[in-house]
């Protein structure tokens, strides 16, 4: 019972307990669900890299199952209504971005966004997880920075002609995120996961993806402070 010891004040099977996990359980299952549509369709939109794009696609979906044996080991039923209006505006802009063949404008909301967003959440869980989701979140987490690596390398290769796209829906897409961010402090909390926290590690990894791709030091003090909340 190693776990409990770490979190001696989290009782997992509470019902506040499990009526938060409803809904964070939920949002990382509808997270993966997105990933996997999005490097599906990344997959149409760059058949040169297709392969690599389905593959990523797949382990997504690995991932998914993985988050719903979490919420079962729990004997908890994810709130999916609510974890589709947590996404909306993040899959409209994707959607609408893939319809007007914008790449650039999609592997920022996938590959950087999305990807970042995951990663801290994961890194800040673990440590407070369950036994049985420790495992299963430890082994995604892995997963999840080798997307991340995909949509830098593939932005730092067309840097030049992507930048200014970048810059646009960067502008456009990251203050959505503080908004989640928000929007789910009060339940993570509720699992041992500081909102602070959530926000330090979102912004160091997403720095160190704009660092990667080729922006300066400058450009990415200026794109992190859109929309960001007090």
């Amino acid at each position: 019972m190693q776990q409990l010891e770490i979190s001696p004040d989290i009782d997992f099977r509470s019902e506040t307990y499990k009526d938060a996990y409803s809904r964070v359980n939920a949002i990382v299952i509808e997270g993966e669900q997105e990933a996997f549509e999005n490097y599906n369709r990344l997959a149409e939109l760059l058949p040169d890299v297709q392969e690599q794009l389905i593959g990523l696609a797949k382990m997504e979906n690995r991932h998914k199952k993985g988050f719903q044996a979490c919420g079962k080991n729990l004997a908890v039923m994810p709130d999916m209504e609510f974890s589709q209006r947590f996404f909306a505006d993040l899959h409209r802009n994707f959607q609408d971005a893939a319809a007007q063949g914008k790449i650039v404008t999609c592997l920022l909301i996938q590959s950087l966004i999305i990807e970042c967003f995951a990663i801290s959440a994961y890194n800040i869980y673990i440590p407070v997880a369950d036994d049985f989701a420790r495992k299963i979140t430890e082994g995604v987490v892995k997963d999840e920075y080798m997307h991340l690596n995909f949509g830098e390398e593939w932005l730092k290769a067309n840097f030049e002609t992507a930048k200014a796209e970048l810059e646009v829906a960067n502008k456009e897409n990251l203050p959505i995120v503080w908004r989640m961010l928000n929007e789910v402090a009060d339940d993570a909390r509720v699992l041992g996961m500081e909102r602070e926290a959530l926000v330090e590690d979102f912004m160091i990894s997403y720095g160190e993806a704009l660092s990667n791709i080729g922006f300066s030091t400058r450009d990415i003090m200026r794109m992190s402070a859109y929309g960001l909340a007090a």
